[in-house]
């Protein structure tokens, strides 16, 4: 492209200029041609005599070769210095000009396409390696060290140790944050959460710095979830549900988070004997809202329920599953509508070792009074083994769920024969 360039502006710059004469020439020898036929034409009628027609005659030729002289000197005249001086310039500059456009502007790994593969197999841009992230992290603090006035470094500090897991560090950080950045709820939500990951619990500091964070801002979500853990831990599952059904409220509805969500006040609800069937089901020698009853009693053969307001059925573990499952792990027993949501309608808790296990769900274990089993025409009966105690499905539960039935269906056999992938 450039040599095409070069030959488009060069060629003519160099070329000789058209002569003039070669022009003339054609014009001149046409009117000395005439001159002479003039001439002959004068001698033969006699006006003219020999000796000024032979005169003239001489002059004539002599004017035609003189003519023929300046335009053979025209066609073989050099270019004229000012176009040789010019392409000269031209044809140094431009490509020196070209390569310095191209490195300062272009793209000069397209010279060698296999050598950015070659060196690190990626962007190096996002190529955010540990010890980049480790080098960053250095180099950001000894710029706070400098300016520790800026509240913003020691947030973006702070975030990038704990998500290297230094978690003294984060807290270290999170601390200064805080101290110049008073009233921003999700950083002291940020900070406790450190705090609890760095001495291994919520209790003490933690928490207060969760009542700054609520205090702020009584949505922030972070802060409730912290705040339902702590209460859920302490076996507080009345203001564990209370937490978090704030916290539901602050996501998209249907959402995986909200379904976590639910599935977290289940259990909470579960364990804390919200329902009648719960409270009327808890042996009485077991503690108040125990967090792993060590032997519940099957509910159904101690719930009362009216004919076609319940499904009863028994619950058992099939021998090819058998090894996956401890003793103590949870069992959940739900049921749930068999289309549209699967969020479960009513829930209970016992443990593998009660296996098998005869249940009775009804409307009286409804996690809202606004769904209740009798308000769908068909239900699916499930069972899970959390190896976790967490009512949420995770990899590595063994469950199990029963064909369609409706309400009022008694004598439901229901095997825990699949662990999820």
């Amino acid at each position: 492209m450039l040599a095409v360039a070069l030959a488009w502006v060069l060629v003519p710059l160099l070329r000789s200029p058209r002569p003039e004469g070669i022009d003339r020439e054609a014009s001149n020898v046409a009117l000395l041609r005439d001159q002479l036929a003039e001439l002959e034409a004068d001698l033969a009628n006699g006006s003219l005599p020999r000796a000024q027609y032979d005169q003239a005659r001489r002059e004539l030729e002599q004017r035609v070769l003189e003519e023929s002289k300046a335009v053979a000197a025209a066609r073989t005249a050099p270019p004229p210095r000012a176009g040789a001086w010019a392409a000269g310039v031209i044809g140094g500059a431009l490509p020196i000009a070209a390569l310095v456009l191209y490195f300062a502007l272009g793209n000069q790994e397209a010279f060698f396409p296999g050598a950015k593969t070659a060196a690190g197999g990626g962007d190096a841009q996002h190529d955010l390696s540990p010890a980049k992230v480790e080098q960053m992290a250095a180099s950001l603090a000894a710029k706070l060290d400098r300016e520790p006035d800026n509240g913003e470094g020691w947030i973006v500090l702070a975030r990038t140790y704990n998500s290297m897991q230094r978690f003294p560090d984060a807290v270290r950080a999170y601390e200064k944050a805080v101290a110049l950045i008073p009233n921003d709820a999700a950083l002291f939500a940020d900070y406790a959460d450190a705090l609890a990951a760095t001495q291994g619990g919520l209790a003490g500091k933690p928490m207060e710095l969760v009542g700054r964070a609520l205090k702020l801002d009584p949505t922030q979500w972070k802060a409730l979830a912290l705040a339902g853990t702590h209460a859920f831990d302490k076996k507080d599952y009345k203001a564990a549900v209370e937490y978090w059904e704030k916290l539901k409220a602050t996501v998209p509805p249907g959402s995986q988070m909200a379904q976590s969500i639910d599935g977290s006040i289940a259990e909470a609800r579960s364990l804390g004997g919200v329902t009648t069937a719960m409270v009327a089901a808890r042996p009485s020698a077991a503690p108040a809202a125990p967090a792993m009853p060590a032997s519940p009693s099957p509910p159904a053969a101690k719930v009362p329920a009216l004919p076609g307001t319940a499904i009863s059925g028994t619950i058992a573990l099939s021998p090819a599953v058998a090894a996956k499952a401890a003793p103590d792990d949870a069992v959940f027993i739900f049921a749930r509508p068999a289309e549209g949501s699967r969020m479960p309608l009513a829930i209970i808790r016992t443990q593998v070792r009660d296996l098998p296990a005869e249940f009775s769900l009804d409307d009286s274990m409804a996690m809202t009074p606004e769904t209740r089993m009798s308000n769908f025409a068909d239900l699916v009966v499930g069972a899970r083994v959390s190896k976790s105690g967490n009512a949420v499905p995770q990899s590595g539960d063994l469950e199990g769920f029963s064909k369609p039935v409706k309400m009022g269906t008694a004598g439901l056999n229901v095997v825990i024969d699949t662990a999820r992938p």
